[in-house]
């Protein structure tokens, strides 16, 4: 039918950081038929079903040393791309977008053996294994920050930077906290990102007793895996797991305490809010200190390694910044520098100029 809507299928599995802007530049095609593609147990099982058709495939990421697991895990890949063909091929699908991690190789790998356009996107500084492997296979590979293009010599790339969720993009978001914090206070916001920071957690609740005594409030999102979460009770302190509206909570923020994944970091961006930065130490590649490191050279954050960060140290760095009231809004306004706001609409105006067909 000629008026029929295209058809596209997503490829984002696993964290946050796959999936938020994944479905950020799903909003911005109205007009598409889209389904998802993803993997069993993953976080997109909770969150996908409820706009699109979610398909999975049981896919894994192969290991640093090659053994009987890698066999196993080759076959997974293997039947995984020829079920990508099969369902490419049976709906009519006119092309892929992916967020890459590994479930994009076997999305990658059917859609260009049956001729279709994949674009995928690459949130991080440093670009993983697999964009790097794949980038080049793909008809575009859109990047989250500059410096990954670099990293991808053999592939097109086009800076787009990395969507975040409607909210962040509503001037009016910071007056729907609906938190009890007074307005005239320093407030100090500590997340780990979707999968929380259990060594983080232990770290700022020992730092905590001095910036309550210096009169800033705390709100620490603890994530879900922390066995001593509830250990500290304080009137200047709000432990919550979650909190959902991201955008009015870093807008409020006279400082973030935060890991530095790609998507952590553009919400920072967006909002202005200035950080200090404990890169996730077991990340791929330590592709998270890459990614802190975009940031401490326009001197939007402060970046520690966890290994060489002591109590103390967070303690004072924290009281000293709360101090320096001018250089914290150049920090936030150095950050704002960093991402572009309009970035899911780019990424879709990509994909309608690539699924032209």
């Amino acid at each position: 039918m000629a008026n029929a809507p295209k058809k596209l299928l997503i490829a984002a599995s696993g964290t946050g950081g796959h999936l938020f802007p994944a479905i950020a530049v799903a909003q911005q095609l109205p007009d598409y038929d889209i389904e998802w593609l993803g993997v069993p147990n993953r976080l997109e099982t909770q969150l996908v079903p409820k706009q699109y058709k979610l398909n999975t495939i049981e896919v894994e990421g192969f290991q640093q040393r090659f053994g009987l697991k890698s066999l196993t895990i080759f076959g997974k890949l293997v039947g995984s791309v020829l079920q990508v063909r099969r369902l490419l091929k049976q709906g009519n699908f006119q092309g892929v977008f992916t967020t890459g991690g590994y479930i994009a190789g076997p999305s990658v790998i059917a859609a260009r053996s049956l001729g279709l356009p994949v674009i995928l996107h690459e949130s991080n500084a440093l670009p993983g294994k697999v964009t790097r492997f794949f980038g080049p296979w793909c008809t575009v590979v859109a990047v989250g920050f500059d410096v990954a293009a670099k990293y991808l010599p053999r592939a097109r790339t086009i800076y787009t930077s990395t969507p975040v969720r409607s909210q962040f993009l509503d001037p009016g978001s910071i007056n729907t906290l609906d938190l009890p914090i007074p307005g005239d206070v320093p407030l100090i916001v500590v997340f780990g990102g979707s999968q929380g920071a259990v060594a983080v957690n232990k770290l700022v609740r020992e730092c905590a007793p001095q910036w309550f005594a210096a009169g800033a409030w705390l709100v620490h999102l603890t994530g879900d895996n922390d066995p001593e979460a509830d250990s500290l009770q304080h009137s200047q302190y709000i432990r919550l797991p979650f909190y959902d509206n991201m955008a009015a909570l870093l807008q409020r923020a006279d400082l973030a305490i935060s890991r530095s994944g790609a998507g952590s970091l553009t919400e920072l961006a967006i909002c202005g809010t200035p950080a200090i930065l404990i890169p996730y130490p077991y990340a791929a590649e330590d592709h998270q200190t890459y990614n802190a490191k975009v940031f401490t050279d326009v001197d939007a954050a402060v970046m520690f390694s966890q290994s060489q960060l002591s109590a103390e140290t967070l303690t004072q760095e924290v009281l000293n910044l709360l101090t320096q009231r001018d250089r914290l809004k150049v920090m936030g306004e150095n950050a704002k520098k960093i991402a572009l706001p309009d970035s899911a609409d780019k990424l879709a105006q990509l994909l309608r100029d690539t699924l032209v067909n």
